[in-house]
């Protein structure tokens, strides 16, 4: 099923950092009738509401990149506000889907459905043979969900409903609160205020807080007050602390990768096309990633190199690594003829050139 130039294409969460790369995709190849809604003009949690909103749009085509999303700590801190949000948004749209006839829908989960020592790297049919990581067992356990509910609603009913498994994104548009951001976004802005700190910079640290205010401080505030926040943050004089040991090996993928592997999958691939190594029509989701690693040390010290921060850098390991290695297996995905682009290294280059001057 190839999607028409002018289908109705909604794309929910087109503000977000892979929902906007999906959004420009479309329009540089010449999509012409896209639906977004923010989230104040549409609660995804709110069932009557989502229920008017296809009522009065019927899209053709739905991405579902919508997600209450956060970093180690929120994952651990918010666990009921991760799997309660996530489990009303993935119901809500995916069911109103099926009920509006939607053609076809793209539901984005994330590899975090993965049992915590699974092989790597880690193949879609790895999928419940085994306990997940507990720090973000909520989150991981509603993705699950959404993917079984997709999988469930194509054999029942025979929809279309395709589920992808992102590795770790980043890119344009992330999110870089200091506690609720994922691990890459989160060094990148630590190692930029740590590097305006080591040059005395204040009115570069002040103009960071003011852009995005922590914890209710903004540029505004005292020196004292600023730098005891960033100390809490592991933000000092002398150096830059972050959370674990550094041990854990992680996959990146630039999100406006993920975003065309979305759209060719949408454009390519259909329920029908894919089943499990059984044979079975069970595990179809698809991995999306680069299928290459590197450790969170390694990743610091190339993010170091692109500011060009030099001062010390160190780990607290009485926090939490989470899982030590979580590298997707991309086999299925190169086998329907996508692969990847843009390299981690790159990737940073561009991913601080953009937070500097955004």
């Amino acid at each position: 099923m190839r999607m028409e130039k002018d289908a109705r294409i909604y794309i929910a969460g087109h503000r977000g950092l892979v929902g906007s790369a999906i959004w420009d995709n479309l329009k540089r190849k010449g999509y012409t009738n896209l639906i977004g809604k923010s989230h104040k003009e549409l609660d995804l949690s709110d069932e009557p509401a989502v229920n008017r909103f296809f009522e009065e749009y019927t899209p053709d085509y739905v991405f579902l990149a919508a997600a209450y999303v956060g970093g180690i700590m929120a994952n651990n801190t918010y666990r009921a506000d991760f799997i309660f949000r996530n489990l009303n948004i993935q119901n809500h749209v995916i069911g109103k889907s099926f009920l509006y006839g939607v053609k076809k829908l793209l539901f984005l989960g994330s590899t975090c459905i993965y049992p915590r020592d699974a092989e790597q790297p880690i193949g879609e049919n790895a999928l419940l043979t085994g306990s997940l990581e507990y720090t973000n067992e909520p989150y991981a356990i509603a993705k699950i969900a959404g993917l079984k509910l997709c999988e469930s609603f194509n054999l029942q009913y025979g929809t279309n409903f395709i589920a992808v498994m992102p590795t770790n994104l980043y890119g344009p548009n992330d999110n870089f609160d200091l506690e609720k951001s994922h691990v890459l976004p989160a060094m990148i802005r630590k190692i930029h205020l740590a590097k305006c700190l080591w040059e005395n910079d204040y009115a570069a640290i002040r103009k960071d807080l003011h852009k995005r205010p922590v914890e209710g401080i903004n540029g505004d505030a005292e020196n004292d007050a600023i730098l005891s926040l960033l100390e809490k943050y592991g933000i000092t004089v002398s150096g830059v602390k972050l959370w674990g040991t550094g041990r854990p090996l992680r996959e990146f993928l630039w999100s406006e990768d993920m975003a065309d592997a979305c759209v060719y999958i949408m454009e390519n691939v259909n329920f029908s096309d894919l089943k499990g190594t059984s044979g079975e029509p069970r595990n179809c989701h698809i991995n999306i990633g680069t299928g290459r690693d590197l450790s969170i040390a390694a990743l610091a010290r190339l993010i170091m190199k692109t500011v060009g921060y030099k001062g010390d850098l160190s780990f607290d390991a009485v926090k939490p690594d989470g899982t030590m290695r979580k590298l997707t297996d991309v086999t299925r995905l190169h086998s329907l003829g996508w692969h990847h682009q843009t390299e981690i290294g790159e990737g940073i280059e561009r991913m601080y050139h953009w937070y500097t001057k955004e």
